[in-house]
This record gives structure tokens, sequence and C-alpha cells, in this order.
């Protein structure tokens, strides 16, 4: 009993708090779903009020009726209830002041909680800077993603009962059902794509390959222009555009004034009234960009944790990014380590459970084939990046190879690999002199 005072004196929680919220949920059903936006299981510190939550929580998502005696009831058919259950449940009634104040003492229940878990986390990190295994710069990587997993909510190594995980997929179920796109991702903005791949998904990584000139740099800007129309944040990192070059082509696909016009300033008159109009509207867009060259996937993280609101991450490109610890290392080879960035990048999205979007060049292979077409073979030095990729994506324009094609400003979205779903082809009206694709209403008939 002396030894478990002791633990209760050091770690941060209110017995008060935790009693408090217990109470109001048995005393009024009616502020149970509140709570349960709140708070987790885990966040109760003492093992009786844990398992009591727990209790109500299985109740709560197969819409049991909660009151003193039926969680008791589900406890003692759970094997957890001794002699004093009864009478502690009874007590935490009595104690309540008033079930209307439920959602304060959530909130000091989830502060102290909050409390334990950078504790946790500071002795993790201490324990790993006194054991010195790793560089330093891998400590501090280890560090962040200790701390930004705690502001997830979550920890970064625990395990989730399938109990608990099959209430936020009946509600995603529930929110799908009422929208008319029945999309589970984010839209596209091509509702082509849309069908085949279900938009952009969570933690999704998706890789968006062609040869150059194909237009995946046009194809990605005209998909964080989408996302972000939907009021979401978007981070764009530029390995290969400056932040300038990336600004002039989101202006020219959202003004429709030509790309070389705005390169060259040769504009008319009507083209500054649209490019005003245009400016007012990417004025308005959460879209972040970052040109530096010599960024890492350690380095994308860190910075993507740091926003508030990341719904989708765009990458340009796969083999221009350097390894975690600057330049590669003399003997290392050139295909692990894309392959080592291939997956630190399906790492990244899991762990800020958005969809990235990643782009990269292909081998010269089909070009020496002759359907053009790119393969999943194709993928340049590629190793474990069609194995981490959720999403395969190949851009394709005959028009480019057969200057003869019956498909001019034809570009052919191929969906090489998909894990939700089918693969297949879809075609896109390609305008390159305003750097946009569109969806075919129709299979393309050889007009322009």
């Amino acid at each position: 009993m002396a030894n478990e005072d002791l633990l209760l004196r050091q770690m941060p929680h209110s017995l008060e708090g935790e009693q408090a919220v217990l109470g109001s949920m048995l005393i009024d059903p009616d502020c149970v779903k509140n709570v349960m936006d709140r708070l987790r299981p885990g966040d109760f510190y003492l093992r009786q009020n844990r398992e009591i939550f727990e209790t109500i929580y299985t109740m709560f998502s197969y819409a049991r009726p909660i009151d003193g005696i039926t969680v008791f009831g589900e406890m003692e058919k759970a094997g957890l209830t001794d002699g004093n259950t009864r009478s502690y449940l009874a007590q935490l009634m009595e104690i309540t002041p008033t079930s209307a104040n439920v959602m304060e003492y959530a909130a000091i229940v989830q502060d102290k909680a909050l409390l334990r878990s950078v504790a946790q986390a500071a002795g993790e990190i201490t324990a790993l800077v006194q054991e010195g295994m790793g560089e330093a710069g891998e400590i501090l990587e280890a560090s962040e993603q200790k701390i930004y997993a705690i502001r997830r909510g979550q920890s970064a190594q625990e395990m989730v009962p399938l109990r608990n995980v099959l209430p936020d997929v009946l509600d995603r179920l529930g929110e799908m059902s009422e929208h008319e796109n029945h999309l589970p991702g984010l839209s596209t903005g091509l509702s082509a794509i849309d069908q085949k791949i279900t938009g952009l998904n969570k933690s999704d990584l998706i890789l968006l390959a062609a040869r150059p000139g194909m237009g995946k740099t046009s194809l990605a800007l005209n998909l964080a222009l989408n996302v972000a129309r939907g009021g979401k944040t978007v981070a764009v990192f530029s390995l290969e555009m400056s932040r300038e070059q990336l600004a002039t082509r989101l202006l020219s696909s959202e003004a429709l004034v030509e790309n070389n016009r705005l390169r060259t300033g040769l504009l008319r008159e009507t083209d500054w009234e649209k490019i005003a109009g245009a400016a007012t509207v990417l004025n308005r867009l959460d879209i972040l960009i970052d040109d530096n060259p010599l960024l890492s996937v350690a380095d994308m993280n860190a910075k993507c944790r740091r926003l508030e609101g990341l719904a989708l991450v765009v990458v340009d490109y796969l083999q221009l990014m350097t390894s975690a610890g600057g330049n590669s290392r003399g003997g290392e080879n050139r295909q692990q380590v894309v392959s080592d960035m291939s997956r630190m990048l399906k790492i990244m999205a899991k762990e800020l459970n958005v969809p990235v979007i990643c782009l990269s060049q292909l081998s010269r292979a089909n070009e020496k084939r002759d359907d053009k077409r790119p393969q999943l073979s194709d993928l340049r030095e590629s190793g474990a990046i069609e194995q981490d990729a959720d999403i395969v994506l190949f851009l394709y324009r005959d028009d480019y190879y057969n200057e003869d094609s019956d498909k001019h400003n034809i570009a052919e979205c191929i969906v090489a690999k998909n894990r939700h779903g089918e693969t297949g082809k879809v075609e896109l009206r390609w305008m390159p002199e305003y750097t946009q694709f569109s969806t075919l209403d129709k299979r393309y008939d050889g007009e322009d």
C-alpha cells in the first residue's frame, strides 16, 4: 500500500476528476457521447477507474443502456469485479456534484494524462541519451516522434484493442454514406481518378511517376490546388523547382493565363484581370512551399509535424532527396538509399495520417519498347519503391512520342498498383499552356 501511495504522489493524476467523469456518465447517459469524443481508457490513471471507463466505452459502442446496474453487470461478465465494485459504483454517483460540468471534469483528466505522457516521454528520451545508442540526429528524430505522438493524443508504442477501433470505422462509414461522392479519401478534383483510387486516402503513399516532360509536377500541383480549395492545408516540398516557379504554375492554372506569358511578362490587359482574380483566390488557400534542395525525409517529417490541419504532402521528387544524414556516404548503394527513403516516406504518411504524393523519375527502358507506356519495372532505382507505395500512377502522352497521334493533348493516367481497388487507366485532357489537367467527360474522339 505504501508503494502505491508513493506512485500516486509521483505521477500527475486527479482522483476527484476521474471519479466525477465516471459518476457523471453513470447518472446521466446523455453526456457519455461527449466524453467519448474527449477521453480514452488510457487517460485514466487508476486501474479501477480505467476498467470502469473501458466498460462504458464498449457498451456505448454497441448502444447498450448505461447506468450503475448495467455497468456492474458487464464488468461482472468480464471478470473485472471484486467485493467493493458495486459499492464503488454507487459511491461515484453519490459524490458527483452535477453532470452538467462533465466536460470540465474531462478536461482535468485529459490534462493530467498529458502530463503523464510528457513525463514518460522525457524519461525515455533521457534513457536514449544516457545509453548513447545512435547518433545525435537519430536520437533527435526519435525524440520528435515521441513528442509528436503525444500531440496527436496517442502513444507511439501503445497497442489498441479492436473494440476501440471499430467505433471510428463505423463513424467513418456513416460519414461516407452521407456524402454524394462516397469517397473514403480526399477528392483529387479529377473524377475519373477518384473513381479508380477512391480519392487520396489517409496514410497512403502515392507514387506519381513519368518520364520528363509528361507533366507529373503539373498534375501534382493540380491535386494540391484542388485539396487546398476544400479548406485543407497542403505542404509542397520541391527539390527541383523554386517556390517562384511553382507559384507561377499555380497562378497560370488558376487564372488560365498561358504559363509562357507569365514567365516572359508579355501580358495583355485582360491577363492582368485574370491574374488579379486568381491571386485573390490563391491568397486564401493554405499551401505551404519549401524549395530547399537538401531536404531529407526526416526534415520533411519534422516540418509537417508542426503544421495544424495538414491534409496532404507533395514531394517533388524522390531521386533528388538526400538521406537522413545528408549526402549519401561514399560506399552507399544509391538504389538502397532511394529504397530506404521510400520506406521512410511511407512511415511518414502513416505517422502524419495524411496522403503523401511522391513524384518519381522513370528509367529509359520504356523508350526502347514499341509500346512506350510505363510499367512497374521502369521505376528508376526501384527496389522497395513499388512495395512501399499503396498506389502507383504513371503519366503517358502518346503525342509526346508520335507527332501524328490522334490523341493530341490527351494524357493517360495509368493506375499500375492500387491497394484499394482495381488497376487500369483513365484519360485526362492536358492543357500545356496552362499546365493543367482536367477530366474527359467522354473518351477522346480525336478532335481537339
